[in-house]
C-alpha cells in the first residue's frame, strides 16, 4: 500500500508540472531524491505518467487537432480543398508541427542513454532550473503579433532546438519551447497551441520507443501504475487550464522565481 501511496504521489507531481514550465522530468527527480528510492530510476514508469499528460492535453486540444487532421487529408484528396484558405493553412501548419517536432525526436533516439544518466545528477537539475527561470524570465512580458498562419519553416526549426535543448532534465520541454515561440513573435495564445502541438507527438515518439519495456513491466507493478496514470492524467488536465491563464496574463515571472529558489535549495543543500 505504502509503495502504491509513492507512485499516485509520482503521478501528482507529474501531473501538476508537466504542463507548468517547471520541468516535470526534473521534479521527479527530486522526488526520488526526497524518498530515497531508486524504484523509479529507469524512463519506463515516466513514460507512463507522461502518456497520461498526453491523453489529457490531447483531450484539452481535442477540436483543434480534429479540424487539423480533417484539413490534411481533405487538402490531399480533395484538390478542390487545396483553394480553401482555412484548409491550405491548416495543412501547413500540421507540416510545421512534424517540422519542429524532429530536433528532439532525433535527440531522445540519440541521446537516450546520456539522458538517462542525467537523471541521476540532482546537481545538474539545480543549474537546469536556473536556466530555465533565466528563460521564462526574459520572455516574461513577450507577446508578439504572429498567428498560427504567420509560422514559418524557420519558426519551427528553431522552435523545435528550443525543444531539443529541452531533453536535458530540469529544463522544462513547455517552458523552453514556449520561450522559442515568444521570441519568434507568436503571440501568447498561438505559442501556447504550437508549444503543447510539439508535445504531442514527441510523447507518442516516446511511448512507441518504450513499448519493449513496457510490455516486460512485472505484474506487480500493474495497479500502482494504473493509480499513477490515472492521478497523473487529472491532474495534467486542471493544471494545464490553469497555466493558459497565467500564460495569457503575462506572469510568467512567477515561475521563474519559484525555479530560482529551488535551483537555488538544491545547489546550495543537496
Amino acid at each position: 500500500m505504502i509503495e502504491t501511496i509513492k507512485y499516485i504521489i509520482f503521478g501528482l507531481v507529474q501531473g501538476l508540472t508537466e504542463p507548468l514550465p517547471i520541468s516535470s522530468s526534473g521534479h521527479l527527480v527530486v522526488l526520488r531524491y526526497l524518498f530515497n528510492t531508486n524504484t523509479f530510476d529507469d524512463l519506463t514508469f515516466e513514460i507512463v505518467l507522461n502518456f497520461a499528460s498526453f491523453l489529457a492535453i490531447f483531450f484539452l486540444f481535442r477540436k483543434d487537432i480534429f479540424r487539423l487532421v480533417s484539413s490534411f487529408f481533405k487538402y490531399i484528396f480533395k484538390k478542390e480543398s487545396r483553394l480553401e484558405p482555412p484548409i491550405k493553412a491548416d495543412y501547413k501548419y500540421c507540416w510545421l508541427i512534424v517540422l519542429g517536432s524532429i530536433p528532439a525526436a532525433i535527440g531522445g533516439i540519440f541521446l537516450k542513454d546520456i539522458i538517462e544518466n542525467w537523471l541521476g545528477n540532482v546537481k545538474i537539475l539545480g543549474f537546469a532550473f536556473l536556466i530555465t527561470a533565466l528563460l521564462l524570465f526574459l520572455v516574461r512580458k513577450f507577446d508578439g503579433s504572429k498567428k498560427d498562419k504567420d509560422l514559418t519553416v524557420v519558426d519551427a526549426l528553431l522552435i523545435g532546438l528550443f525543444q531539443l535543448f529541452a531533453l536535458v532534465p530540469g529544463i522544462s520541454r513547455s517552458g523552453a519551447v514556449l520561450t522559442g515561440c515568444l521570441l519568434r513573435k507568436l503571440d501568447r495564445d498561438s505559442a501556447l497551441r504550437y508549444a503543447f502541438m510539439l508535445y504531442l507527438p514527441v510523447s507518442v515518439g516516446s511511448l512507441i520507443l518504450s513499448i519493449k519495456d513496457l510490455v516486460n513491466i512485472d505484474p506487480a507493478l500493474a495497479l500502482p501504475y494504473g493509480m499513477g496514470f490515472i492521478t497523473t492524467m487529472i491532474m495534467t488536465y486542471f493544471a494545464s487550464l490553469w497555466f493558459f491563464g497565467i500564460v495569457k496574463k503575462g506572469k510568467l515571472a512567477k515561475f521563474s522565481i519559484y525555479l530560482v529558489i529551488l535551483g537555488a535549495i538544491i545547489l546550495l543543500f543537496i
